[in-house]
């Protein structure tokens, strides 16, 4: 087994160091503007690298876990659409209409699909009938676009990847899925390289980003893991509580700021930089802590599910929880934005 991680963390290492040569020669880089304040273009191939890593893998394992094929089809397809993405800029619209097929294929041919949401009112499981499908490509769309949102600074998407799916990973190992375990120990290893080329650990020349590639690539891998895991396997199954407390940073993250988004008359995927790290590096953080303040806190939240998975905490308790910690979650964040942006009002003005 260590043997196997380690080829795919190589493979994956050798990925990143050539892709990001043929990326300089085709443009497909990332370059500063008013959002992004990076310096240099930077190329756009952790995602390519980290899907070629993780595919050759399960085509040399086809038994890993079941409709292998599909999921192969799946990644690759939001690759390729990630790579059209990020090298032309494409409408959000033709990304949501692919990332939904891709959930309609999921659903009718694994049949792999949100059908029921567990006890969280406490008067029985609540079982979603004929809205199953609609719920289910909502969902994966939602995680595929959360996942996007987290994409921000140095580190940051690559490392909320690792919680969550060590997360996932050792649940799915308690629940005796061990297929689904050790895909989920295969994308962390295909990961490390990545998050350290990405923060620099090679050297600022040799850095990578993501692209839309890898994190719509990484949403989907982890709603895939969390329905299979909650959904399909019954017998060992997670519950559909604990799955959201898995994914609940980049989940609070995404609602937020869509509803300030709407709120303000704008279109919910306009970008702009209200987003966790947005608003933390307003106050003074740097880059580095704003990277440790979040791990921790998505830290805080997976952690919180797997022991309440771990203790059978009951799941009206464990839902209640998770609605308090999103209203507390949107009432600092826009406390602090809210602070922030007048404070930085208040110094413009005083230079003027």
């Amino acid at each position: 087994m260590f043997s196997e991680i380690l080829i795919v963390s190589l493979c994956s290492l050798f990925c990143l160091f050539l892709m990001r040569r043929i990326a300089l020669v085709i443009n497909l880089v990332d370059k500063p503007n008013a959002r992004k304040l990076h310096s240099g273009a930077i190329p756009l191939v952790g995602g390519v690298s980290i899907c070629f890593a993780v595919v050759q893998f399960i085509l040399f394992n086809p038994e890993l876990f079941p409709h292998s094929s599909l999921f192969i089809v799946c990644i690759s397809t939001l690759i390729v659409l990630g790579v059209f993405d990020d090298k032309y800029d494409i409408s959000f619209k033709v990304r949501l209409l692919v990332q939904a097929i891709l959930s309609a294929l999921m659903i009718y041919i694994p049949q792999i699909q949100l059908s029921n949401i567990g006890d969280i009112f406490g008067f029985g499981s609540i079982d979603l009938g004929i809205l199953s499908p609609f719920i289910t490509i909502l969902a994966v769309i939602g995680a595929i676009n959360a996942f996007n949102m987290m994409d921000g600074i140095d580190g940051l998407l690559g490392s909320q990847a690792i919680i969550t799916l060590s997360g996932v990973g050792l649940l799915a190992m308690q629940n005796n899925t061990i297929g689904l375990a050790y895909l989920s120990v295969v994308f962390i290893a295909a990961l490390l390289p990545y998050v350290l080329m990405n923060l620099g650990v090679f050297g600022i020349k040799r850095k990578v980003f993501m692209g839309d590639a890898g994190s719509m690539m990484i949403g989907f891998t982890v709603i895939w893991l969390l329905l299979e895991t909650s959904q399909v396997t019954a017998e060992h199954s997670l519950r559909p509580i604990t799955a959201l407390w898995l994914v609940a940073l980049p989940l609070m993250d995404m609602v937020t700021v869509m509803c300030k988004r709407v709120l303000r008359g704008d279109s919910p995927f306009k970008p702009d930089r209200e987003h966790l790290h947005h608003i933390l590096q307003r106050i003074g953080l740097s880059s580095r802590k704003t990277l440790i303040v979040i791990s921790l806190l998505a830290t805080s939240f997976v952690g919180f599910g797997v022991f309440g998975e771990f203790t059978s905490m009951p799941e009206p308790v464990m839902f209640a929880a998770f609605l308090v910690c999103f209203v507390l979650y949107k009432a600092v964040t826009d406390y602090i934005s809210k602070a922030s942006t007048e404070t930085t009002y208040s110094h413009q003005l005083d230079m003027q």
